[in-house]
């Protein structure tokens, strides 16, 4: 029996790891496909990401004793979905994958960085997420479309979700999405061998090309600074806690980097995960709230497990059915992006160009749509905001 003090610290971390882990998994399988891992892969980096971030989670709490929450990158993932396979493969999409790490680190240890990040305007970063969020976010209304029977069903369950239990609206929305995979295989006699449902790592070494440094590493590192990090501290701070800026970053730097190689995109400060473990719902000891913490850690080595075979299932999904799920879960991260986008009227010239170059998908030199919105919104931030002496 958990003693009765304990009970609201260990329940709260518990839910905020299986929310986090279930609202985006889908988006990571997803967003790790489209640079070009294979299942196997991308099950790897799913199992990496869990077993990584759980080990940050519990060594930082401990230390600081305050309930700091490593997640992997949802924007990232995302970011990664509306990609293709760069110059390179798989291997290079690992490379960048361990640059943006290393970049993590360096913020952390290098402040001068860190300010140099900011300095990117945040409408151009937040229309940059938008403008790749959006084309995933479609996915429902498409899939609707297509295969009816499958997705009316995944949708009314997550609008009932958001209507009675929002946090819960995704995971619910994926559990309708297991019953319609299910209900599929058996009307196709189809089955996942039992072999395959075993969590394992595949490593891949990493190799680095132009492409993949400037499509993925750079717009990967920019996004996860500017929508996971810093809004992370900033929550962190509504709830009454000062995170450790130095140790928190080099730790989720370290762990993308040691995790890279088995498919770990990105691992950073969790913003919405870190509000459930650390707010009320953790219980009313601020001081003991730390256990929460404790607790998500020990949720990941446990949902680690069952990476593998989610991948599978998803793997044999109906046409459209996890793209749904994914969308949904972005959905979210759509209005929060658009809403920064405009939020300064002086910048929207910028946010909008971004937007629309982000959620073009071209490809130009080998360079992905998310660096050349970036690319074009400080332009266009830089012409804007000259003062008319300067232009005299």
């Amino acid at each position: 029996m958990i003693a009765r003090d304990l009970q609201q610290p260990v329940s709260a971390g518990i839910i905020s790891a299986i929310v986090g882990y279930t609202s985006s998994f889908a988006v990571v399988l997803t967003g790790l496909a489209a640079v070009g891992a294979t299942r196997e892969q991308a099950a790897s980096g799913l199992l990496a990401m869990c077993l990584v971030q759980a080990i940050g989670i519990i060594w930082l709490s401990r230390r600081h004793r305050i309930p700091i929450i490593l997640v992997w990158s949802t924007p990232g993932a995302a970011l990664l979905a509306g990609l293709s396979t760069v110059d390179g493969g798989w291997s290079a999409a690992v490379g960048a994958f361990m640059l943006a790490g290393v970049a993590y680190v360096l913020t952390g240890l290098w402040p001068a960085l860190g300010r140099l990040v900011a300095r990117i305007p945040t409408p151009v970063a937040q229309a940059m997420l938008a403008g790749v969020v959006v084309e995933l976010c479609l996915a429902p209304v498409q899939s609707l479309v297509d295969n009816p029977g499958a997705i009316v069903p995944i949708v009314l369950v997550w609008l009932v979700g958001v209507r009675l239990a929002p946090r819960w609206a995704v995971p619910a929305a994926f559990v309708a999405a297991g019953v319609v995979i299910g209900i599929d295989m058996i009307h196709r006699s189809e089955s996942i061998a039992g072999s395959s449902l075993l969590p394992h790592l595949t490593l891949t070494s990493p190799s680095w090309t132009w492409a993949a440094v400037v499509s993925i590493a750079v717009p990967l590192y920019i996004v996860t600074m500017a929508s996971q990090n810093v809004p992370g501290v900033a929550i962190m701070k509504s709830l009454g806690y000062d995170v450790p800026w130095r140790d928190t970053i080099v730790t989720a730097g370290v762990a993308t980097v040691a995790g890279a190689t088995a498919g770990t995109h990105s691992i950073n400060l969790a913003a919405i995960s870190a509000a459930l473990a650390a707010g009320p719902d953790a219980g009313p000891d601020r001081s003991r709230r730390w256990i929460a913490a404790q607790s998500a850690g020990g949720t990941y080595l446990l949902l680690a497990a069952a990476s593998t075979a989610l991948a599978a299932l998803v793997a044999v999904a109906p046409v459209g059915v996890i793209a749904t799920v994914a969308g949904l879960a972005l959905l979210g991260t759509l209005a929060d992006s658009l809403q920064g986008s405009m939020s300064q009227p002086r910048d929207r010239e910028a946010a909008i160009v971004t937007f629309v170059v982000a959620a073009s998908g071209i490809t130009a030199f080998g360079i992905g749509s998310a660096a050349w919105a970036i690319v074009a919104g400080l332009v266009v931030h830089a012409v804007l905001r000259r003062s008319p002496r300067q232009n005299a």
